[in-house]
C-alpha cells in the first residue's frame, strides 16, 4: 500500500509538472512572436479572421458569448465552490478556493502584464485577465476537490464557458487571441504552483497536528 501511494504521489507530482512547463513555455514563447507594438501576430489573424467572418453580421452574440468571463459571474462561482467544500467540513480547501485564484489574478495584473506591456486600446492585453480569473477558478476547484466526477464536469464546464468567451473577446475587440492562450497558460501554471505550495504547507501542519 505504501508502494501504491508513493507511486500515485510520483504522478500527481509529474502531471503538476508539466503542466507548469508547459504553461510557464506558453507565457514566455507566445511574446516571441509580438511585433514592436504589441500588434497582432499571424497566429491572431489566423485564430480570429473565422469568428468575424462567421459571426460579425450578429454582434449582439458576442455580448452573450462573453458573459462567462465577466466578474459578476465568476465571484459568485468562487464563492459557490468555496461552499461547497465548506459544507463537506474541507476549511482549508475552502479558504485556498478562494485565496489561490485571486491570488494568481494578482500576480497577472500587478506583474505579468507589466513584465511584457502589451498594450490595447487602453489596458494592458496579454495575458487576458478575464481568461486568467476563468481559467485559475476552475483550475484551483479542479485541483482541490477528491471527487473525479467534479473534476470531469468542472473540466467539460469551464472548457466550454473559456471557447464561448474568447470568441465573444476577440469579436469585440477586447483582446488578441494570443491574450488569451497566454491568460489560460498563466491560469493553471500558476493555481498548480500555488497549490502544490499550499499542499507542503498543509501536509507539515497535520504532521504537526498529529
Amino acid at each position: 500500500m505504501k508502494w501504491e501511494g508513493w507511486l500515485e504521489r510520483m504522478r500527481a507530482n509529474l502531471v503538476a509538472l508539466c503542466a507548469v512547463l508547459v504553461g510557464v513555455g506558453i507565457v514566455i514563447t507566445l511574446p516571441l512572436t509580438f511585433p514592436a507594438d504589441g500588434a497582432a501576430t499571424d497566429l491572431d489573424r489566423a485564430l480570429a479572421q473565422p469568428i468575424h467572418s462567421t459571426l460579425d453580421a450578429h454582434p449582439s452574440g458576442y455580448q452573450a458569448l462573453v458573459i462567462p468571463s465577466n466578474g459578476y459571474i465568476l465571484i459568485p462561482l468562487l464563492l459557490a465552490a468555496a461552499a461547497w467544500f465548506g459544507c463537506r467540513g474541507q476549511w482549508r480547501q475552502a479558504v485556498a478556493m478562494v485565496v489561490i485564484p485571486e491570488l494568481v489574478v494578482g500576480l497577472n495584473s500587478w506583474v505579468l502584464k507589466s513584465l511584457w506591456d502589451r498594450p490595447l486600446h487602453d489596458y494592458l492585453a496579454y495575458p487576458s485577465g478575464h481568461t486568467v480569473h476563468l481559467v485559475a477558478i476552475a483550475t484551483a476547484f479542479v485541483v482541490l476537490t477528491d471527487s473525479m466526477r467534479a473534476r470531469v464536469v468542472t473540466i467539460v464546464i469551464a472548457t466550454v464557458a473559456l471557447v464561448c468567451a474568447a470568441v465573444g473577446m476577440i469579436g469585440l475587440g477586447y483582446h488578441l487571441p494570443t491574450d488569451i492562450l497566454g491568460g489560460a497558460a498563466v491560469g493553471i501554471a500558476l493555481v498548480v504552483v500555488c497549490w502544490k505550495l499550499t499542499e507542503g504547507f498543509l501536509a507539515e501542519q497535520t504532521r504537526g497536528e498529529s
